[in-house]
């Protein structure tokens, strides 16, 4: 019996030190993975950066020697100067105009996003009406439809809802009570206002599911609670339930400002002034690879994406909380 404990003792000891070494070992090789799998995109993203630094196009740092760092690239940008012989195609307050676009576009549907899922979501959450399943189906399936495939539809939509007070603002313009600038400000901010809501719609079906699950975590308790001691329902859903979800609140703006900053066709198609994307569009399909200076359009990019960290950064917590369920118990 005593050898037989021993052999019991020993068998325990060994796999208590066993287990940390093959828990190590299953992390390494789940990293070792990743790394792997995200090898091309770092080398992409690390390519675009140091092109953005150098005199000529880098495909590969570790083999081209002859590159000039400098910084011309991004003063030649913000000039409007697409090369180093190119004049002044555009001005400095075009380059700035195209970096605000984008910037209302982005945090427009960020906005939209927010305002329309949060309630939808704590409405389907809480409330137990009949068609819940199907609509959650709905949802999904609203979510299915790219929005390359819904442009032509969303077109003839932008055309009719534009047309009616357009068409009123041009007769009050031709007889001079309307100025011909409010006239194009009105296109211009109808057009923003488009773009913003036809892109926040395709993102509002999956944002809607997204937050209903962060919802269903919190217990209807907590709320009876501040109802209880005299909140109202606003009241406790504003105080309460809202600092709970804050995690998924974090994702959802993430991936809404994420679909707003990096969206071309529909800002390519409805909006007459250009955004950082159709201006990258623009200088690579304006002309063929050997006619581009692709040094400065990777200073542009470069820009692009500093937006997009810093925001994923900052919210990076919440992020991750949402991540690993959204809710600590």
């Amino acid at each position: 019996m005593t050898l037989l404990r021993l052999l019991r003792r020993s068998r325990r000891a060994r796999s208590e030190w066993e287990e940390p070494l093959v828990k190590g070992r299953k992390a390494g090789i789940l990293i070792l993975a990743l790394l792997l799998a995200s090898t091309p995109i770092i080398l992409s993203y690390t390519f675009l950066v140091v092109t953005s630094f150098a005199n000529t196009i880098v495909f590969t740092p570790f083999i081209n020697f002859k590159i000039t760092w400098t910084t011309e690239n991004y003063k030649m940008f913000f000039q409007g100067k697409l090369s180093p012989a190119a004049g002044q195609v555009y001005s400095t307050k075009d380059i700035l105009t195209f970096i605000a676009n984008t910037f209302i576009v982005a945090a427009g549907v960020t906005a939209v996003v927010l305002a329309s899922s949060i309630p939808a979501a704590y409405a389907i959450s809480r409330i137990n009406f009949r068609g819940r399943a199907n609509l959650m189906r709905l949802l999904m399936l609203l979510h299915a439809f790219p929005g390359v495939a819904l442009i032509i539809a969303v077109y003839f939509i932008y055309i009719y809802a534009r047309s009616p007070l357009y068409n009123a603002l041009r007769d009050l313009a031709e007889t001079g009570l309307v100025s011909k600038s409010f006239l194009a400000s009105f296109d211009l901010a109808y057009s923003f206002f488009f773009v913003i809501v036809a892109r926040a719609s395709l993102e509002i079906p999956m944002s809607i599911w997204l937050m209903k699950g962060f919802f269903d975590r919190i217990p209807w308790e907590l709320e009876w609670a501040a109802i209880v001691d005299g909140a109202s329902r606003f009241t406790a859903f504003r105080k309460v339930v809202l600092p709970l979800v804050k995690p998924g609140i974090a994702a959802l703006a993430i991936f809404a400002f994420l679909a707003g900053w990096e969206d071309l066709i529909y800002v390519y198609v409805f909006l007459p002034e250009m955004t950082l994307a159709t201006f990258i569009h623009n200088q690579l399909s304006g002309g063929s690879l050997e006619t581009t200076y692709l040094p400065v359009v990777a200073a542009a990019a470069t820009i692009y994406l500093v937006p997009t960290l810093l925001f994923f950064v900052v919210t990076q917590r919440l992020l991750l909380e949402a991540v690993w369920g959204g809710l600590k118990g």
